[in-house]
């Protein structure tokens, strides 16, 4: 499956192959819309479409971050820095274990790959981070 993985990345090039057309995901990468979506994005979108998919979850550890250190309830604080590097922190195992960075690991994606429980939990955990940054009263 990594090699499998490396080959959809790269296929992709800068610009990728276009939405739908990515030839991995049919014969050659088992359930790639679990764990090897990044790699799917990778061949369809290329680097710039992954590029834009870092860009988003950099995005959302910023504001995620920045949530944490403007909020005055240091139980709030907490749990949005909690909630922001385990959503982080799961992007970046997935990423790497698309790129063989690091051995298989079983961690989906968030907000992108197939799984219905852990999109739920990281819906609800956005919600509850989102609701820590509306407490602040537009100060974020």
């Amino acid at each position: 499956q990594i090699i499998q993985s490396l080959m959809a990345l790269g296929s992709g090039g800068i610009f990728g192959l276009g939405l739908g057309r990515s030839r991995q995901k049919f014969f050659y990468l088992p359930e790639p819309h679990t764990d090897y979506v990044f790699s799917i994005i990778g061949e369809e979108l290329g680097l710039l479409g992954t590029v834009l998919i870092l860009i988003i979850f950099f995005f959302l550890a910023w504001r995620g971050y920045k949530t944490a250190l403007s909020t005055t309830d240091s139980y709030g604080s907490l749990l949005a820095v909690g909630i922001t590097s385990w959503i982080v922190f799961q992007a970046l195992m997935n990423i790497a274990v698309v790129t063989a960075t690091i051995p298989a690991t079983g961690i989906t994606l968030p907000l992108l790959s197939y799984g219905g429980s852990s999109l739920g939990v990281t819906m609800m955990s956005l919600g509850i981070l989102m609701n820590i940054s509306r407490d602040l009263g537009g100060k974020v």
